[in-house]
């Protein structure tokens, strides 16, 4: 059957040139299979590779970042309460081959398993943490997921949280606590401050009664201001 090709291609040149030789970009790598089985030596490119007629077939791999934006996810947290959480993966290639032969479709795979690695992460956590640990949530997405996508070539570079919503009647409660919060610093600010007034009245006091020319003399200043 290899014979039979290279006939081909010598009987047809140069017209045979125009198939047999193809050209992938630098950001492009080429998986070759041959008679059905992947050709030794991995993924071809970038620039120029040659193909048999009638015996090869190719698939063209795209190496660059991919960016997935997770739809909002109902998650149930550690202390019960339901969020929608959704978030962004940054995401390529890393070897194409595998990418190619060990997955039906390695990119709907990762978008798939970044919505349940989503959900799963966010169970285990607590609400409190979920909206002051995203950075901590988001690297450990990214490990979880980077670990899984290793068989099917792909390299998961960043995980990214974009937003936590909570429920309404949750919301309410949260800004009436805040309110009642702030309320309560006032208040302590505001007795603080009497407190300390108070103790330097009393110190005045002591002072004055200590000396009899200073209360006359503080006589003297408030006649003269007037």
């Amino acid at each position: 059957m290899t014979g039979l090709s290279w006939f081909l291609v010598g009987i047809t040149l140069p017209f045979s040139l125009f198939v047999c030789f193809k050209v992938v970009q630098e950001y492009e790598r080429a998986v070759i299979f041959r008679l059905g089985r992947l050709v030794s030596g991995g993924a071809k490119g970038p620039g120029i590779f040659f193909i048999l007629p009638c015996m090869d077939s190719y698939v063209c791999v795209d190496l660059r970042t991919r960016t997935y934006d997770v739809p909002p996810q109902e998650v149930l947290t550690k202390d019960s309460v339901t969020v929608s959480v959704d978030a962004v993966v940054y995401y390529r290639v890393s070897n194409a081959t595998i990418s190619v032969a060990n997955v039906a479709n390695a990119h709907h795979s990762t978008k798939l398993l970044a919505q349940t690695t989503l959900r799963n992460v966010m169970g285990t956590r607590p609400l409190h943490e979920i909206l002051s640990e995203r950075e901590a949530i988001s690297n450990t997405m990214q490990l979880a997921l980077d670990e899984a996508t290793e068989d099917w070539g792909i390299k998961v570079e960043r995980v990214e949280i974009k937003d936590v919503r909570l429920p309404v009647q949750l919301q309410r409660a949260m800004a009436a606590e805040a309110e009642a919060t702030r309320e309560a610093r006032a208040k302590v600010i505001a007795a603080e401050g009497e407190h300390k007034a108070s103790r330097a009245l009393r110190e005045a006091s002591e002072v004055i009664s200590d000396s009899p020319a200073a209360l006359q003399l503080r006589y003297l200043q408030v006649r003269n201001w007037k």
